[in-house]
């Protein structure tokens, strides 16, 4: 996936190439030329304001029970895998682990060079089937997962948050806070109260930095909504302000019986290499949506 500065510089080899005399006298393959100049600009325009930056990313289990909390799981640690074939950071915000070892809810940064641009079409309802590890008659089930993906807010100023609009609560942390965790309530929750949007962060060892934490992941979750809301008008689309809790309109499914398959329904790209997605070999979607 070519970065910014990369189709700058194809751009600028391509216009030097048309200036070139002659380079009208074979038509058929100016206008090959003149297409690709065209697709660079449109792929240039599209770069987004945050997308050389670092992403965070949350996945939320949906319908499914222990299913769906242990496809969290999986996804997660899909993710962990291709992060670090990419040499990526990667450093847990949150997390809401139930006694099997899945995820009602996890948070997490990822650092590195375009990590949001890369990532974000990440975002949307994942689909798992399979014979379920919980049921005792190895019965087929069907579990969903959402995966949010937003920019990471390092300047407050990038977006502004109104004090009245926030509600604000502390509690005891349960995550890697050391000793400290058992004494202070140190971790911190932080709901939106216009658009019902909340976030958690406790992975710090003071208040005030899961305090701020919590403030950029919010601005990064009420920017990409407000994304959302602007390109549905300008569709002229209608866009659910409960978008984010209905489970059902799925971007991908991991089907893991009677067959194995991978399919990603916005671009019809598939594979039977389920295993190997798994592991964090997720780019053939990547590229399909860049």
């Amino acid at each position: 996936m070519a970065t910014p500065d990369e189709i700058k510089k194809q751009i600028e080899h391509l216009e030097r190439e048309m200036q070139l005399p002659g380079f009208w006298d074979d038509k058929r393959q100016a206008q090959e030329i003149l297409g690709q100049y065209n697709q660079l600009k449109a792929d240039l325009a599209g770069e987004g304001k945050y997308d050389a930056g670092n992403a965070i990313i949350t996945i939320f289990s949906g319908a499914g029970g222990d299913d769906a909390e242990d496809f969290s799981r999986l996804l997660f640690e899909m993710y962990v895998k291709f992060i670090q074939k990419r040499g990526w950071e990667i450093s847990l915000i949150h997390e809401n682990q139930n006694d099997h070892g899945g995820f009602r809810n996890l948070t997490f940064r990822v650092q590195g060079k375009r990590a949001y641009g890369i990532l974000k079409s990440e975002s949307g309802v994942h689909r798992l089937v399979r014979i379920s590890p919980f049921n005792s008659k190895k019965l087929r089930h069907t579990s969903f997962s959402l995966v949010e993906v937003i920019p990471e807010f390092k300047q407050e100023e990038e977006m502004a948050l109104n004090p009245e609009e926030l509600k604000i609560e502390f509690a005891r942390s349960s995550g890697p806070g050391g000793q400290n965790v058992n004494k202070r309530e140190t971790a911190v929750r932080i709901v939106h109260l216009s658009t019902g949007l909340s976030v958690h962060a406790d992975s710090e060892r003071t208040q005030e930095r899961n305090r701020e934490q919590a403030l950029n992941i919010l601005r990064g979750k009420l920017y990409k909504r407000r994304e959302a809301e602007r390109e549905a008008k300008e569709k002229g689309l209608y866009i659910s302000k409960t978008a984010e809790i209905e489970w059902g309109n799925q971007i991908r499914s991991y089907v893991l019986h009677p067959y194995k398959l991978v399919k990603d329904h916005r671009t019809d790209i598939e594979t039977a290499d389920v295993e190997g997605v798994l592991e964090g070999n997720i780019d053939i979607f990547l590229e399909a949506k860049k």
